[in-house]
């Protein structure tokens, strides 16, 4: 029995050994390359001060109406992310895609990731660009955002589009994330690990190789950054906090929406009474997922435009 239990201890004692050693290499590889990448990064956009700190917005296009693209959580170069969709509503309209602090090429910062705070420093952003009149777009938690938003500056938001936007009480929303092992895991450089051996998943889609390597590289910066972690840490008091909010009656409403959630089966449901609760509220369902603008972007462009030609001509 003691040998046995010897033996135990010395196969535990390597193992351990063995996981300590990886987990040093994996760490090691992680700050080299951390370091590394950052000079590879290729700017885009232009900055703007915000509380201090550097937000980074890009902006494409002329046109008499102005666009504002906001990201869905966790997105990790809207501006790139956007790109597709940007293009083809740049042709006639000005696009100004804000990268939130710690998305993209923006600063981080220690300030708490409330929708009350992130809409402040959005609109800031605007302010210091003088756009004061535009349509809002957005795409996944943009959409809850945009509530509080459309809200707060009611005075200069002309519309809000969503892209399968999140809604206030969908279910699922008051989950507590394990932010400390997800830093650390980061920190350790599992996260790097797991990402070179699953790969991106922009396979198929219209990026060019520049445009992939770019997103990749700016997602190992931002990924689990004590930015996004706090913003992960809030969704389930957004969400309860946006709990019975509604976007302001007189808003005109365009949401775009997967047509067939598995996850959610009310999902088109959830948006069809969101749409009802305004006085012009327009739902287009569309086969595809979660990532419509990556996929669907022109038919998302064409919906636009025909929606807002049929309101300029009072046919909505």
């Amino acid at each position: 029995m003691r040998r046995s239990i010897k033996r135990t201890l010395v196969v535990l004692s390597v193992i351990g050994g063995v996981l300590a050693a990886g987990l040093t290499t994996t760490t090691t590889v992680n700050a080299v390359a951390t370091a590394t990448e950052r000079d590879r990064i290729e700017p885009y956009g232009q900055t703007v001060v915000v509380d201090d700190r550097e937000m980074n917005v890009l902006i494409a296009g002329e046109g008499a109406t102005d666009i504002v693209l906001l990201p869905g959580f966790g997105t990790a170069s809207p501006a790139l992310d956007f790109e597709p969709l940007v293009s083809d509503l740049a042709q006639d309209h000005r696009v100004i895609v804000v990268e939130p602090f710690g998305y993209g090429l923006s600063d981080g910062t220690d300030r708490e990731r409330t929708t009350a705070n992130i809409v402040e420093e959005i609109h800031e952003a605007l302010q210091v660009l003088e756009v004061d009149r535009y349509v809002l777009m957005g795409h996944s938690i943009a959409g809850l955002y945009a509530i509080g938003y459309a809200d707060r500056y009611r005075d200069e938001v002309t519309a809000f589009v969503g892209i399968d936007t999140s809604v206030p009480g969908q279910p699922n929303m008051d989950t507590e994330f394990p932010t400390g092992l997800m830093s650390a895991a980061k920190s350790l450089g599992l996260v790097r690990l797991i990402t070179g051996l699953t790969g991106d998943d922009l396979d198929g889609l219209d990026y060019d190789d520049d445009a992939r390597e770019q997103m990749v590289l700016v997602s190992h910066r931002n990924s689990l950054s004590p930015t996004y972690l706090d913003e992960m840490t809030h969704i389930r008091t957004n969400f309860a906090d946006a709990a019975g909010t509604s976007f302001p009656q007189a808003l005109p409403l365009l949401l775009f929406v997967v047509a067939d959630n598995p996850v959610t089966p009310d999902w088109i449901d959830l948006h069809e009474r969101q749409a009802a609760d305004v006085d012009d509220g327009t739902v287009i369902p569309i086969d595809g997922e979660h990532y419509l603008h990556h996929t669907h972007a022109p038919e998302i462009a064409d919906g636009f435009r025909g929606w807002e030609a049929a309101r300029a001509l009072g046919l909505e």
